[in-house]
């Protein structure tokens, strides 16, 4: 089927109770058992599974390509697939523009129990090639990177990764746009916050694999870990996966109208746009200022819902990379691009820029 019908489909059975088309929010802790130690399915303690969480795996799972496994946040995936993958002293690869929160999660957290690692431009194939030991198990890939936007050849990675594998954060890209998985690809992470969800009212994170044995141990660490969704908030990611293949689009269309005006406004530099998504950056020496003049594009960190958002990363959402490798321009912003009217987010941006 198109990806625009099982979009609309996936994970969606019919309550076998009362024949409700939309799955009903389990909001429970536990679970009543008929007997001692049997229970229905996997469902006997709700950290270790509940129903309105396993119709959202099941939909990211469809969507993506594998079998999903969600969390409560994009950084707990990420904490997963690492956690599981590799051990003290082994050593992981990251791009040499990530995510802050990625970066400050190894750095400053899994680094202290013996986690090595480089930072990388993985736009330079041979110094990722270079990057890559024998003690590599793992490399990090982001693509579109964030904030910068690059864009990163998987299957070129995958092609390098001797023994390593491969992990892709696809947040900006989403599976209408990008599956890393049928890529080569081990395993895809989403931050299920951003368009996923789309609508900026839920906090959430997903990991995918096709591998058995590697969903199994992601499952191992969900439930030892504890950090799963709760219902309401897989409830509403699986709602806004009924219409990312719409949103997408318009996302794209407003990102499009903004680059136009970018491209042709004195004062900007290195306009940066994937060609696909929302996601947006630029450069100008009043950065701060245009963040603070703009009405329509609300100053806020985080991305992919339908309303439009306007940061300074350096300020912001990656301030934890300061004075490293992964460091960010201070000059640069980064833009959302909603759903709105793109002629009047043009417009905002026209107003703000001096």
């Amino acid at each position: 089927m198109d990806f625009a019908t099982r979009a609309v489909h996936a994970g969606l059975d019919p309550d076998p109770t009362y024949r409700s088309v939309i799955p009903a929010i389990h909001q429970t802790s536990t679970f009543a058992q008929p007997a001692v130690g049997e229970f229905v399915e996997d469902y006997d303690y709700a950290r270790s599974a509940n129903p309105t969480r396993t119709a959202l795996e099941r939909a990211l799972g469809e969507l993506d390509g594998g079998r999903a496994v969600a969390f409560s946040s994009g950084m707990a995936a990420a904490h997963a697939v690492i956690t599981h993958v590799c051990a003290a002293g082994d050593h992981v690869v990251l791009p040499a523009d990530l995510y802050g929160g990625t970066y400050r999660l190894v750095d400053k957290v899994l680094a202290r129990w013996g986690l090595r690692y480089d930072l990388v431009d993985q736009t330079d194939l041979d110094a990722l090639e270079r990057a890559i030991t024998d003690d590599t198990k793992l490399v990090w890939v982001e693509t579109p990177t964030n904030p910068l936007l690059n864009v990163v050849d998987v299957p070129e990675v995958v092609a390098r990764r001797r023994g390593a594998l491969v992990a892709v954060d696809s947040t900006f890209a989403t599976p209408v746009n990008q599956r890393p998985l049928e890529l080569g690809a081990d395993v895809v992470v989403h931050s299920t916050t951003k368009y996923l969800g789309g609508h900026s009212d839920v906090v959430g994170g997903a990991a995918i694999a096709t591998d058995d044995a590697l969903v199994e141990g992601l499952r191992f660490v969900q439930n030892a870990v504890g950090a799963v969704p709760a219902p309401l908030d897989a409830f509403l990611v699986h709602r806004g996966l009924r219409t990312l293949h719409l949103r997408m689009a318009a996302h794209a269309e407003s990102a499009r109208a903004v680059v136009e005006l970018l491209n042709g406004t004195p004062g900007v530099s290195d306009v940066r746009w994937p060609g696909f998504s929302g996601m947006v950056s630029f450069r100008h020496p009043d950065a701060v200022g245009i963040a603070e003049r703009t009405r329509l594009f609300t100053l806020a960190e985080s991305l992919g819902g339908v309303e439009s958002l306007i940061e300074v990363p350096q300020a912001m959402t990656h301030q934890s990379v300061e004075g490293s490798d992964a460091a960010v321009p201070a000059d640069l912003v980064r833009l959302s691009c909603g759903v709105e009217a793109p002629a009047d987010l043009v417009e905002d941006l026209r107003r703000a820029i001096p």
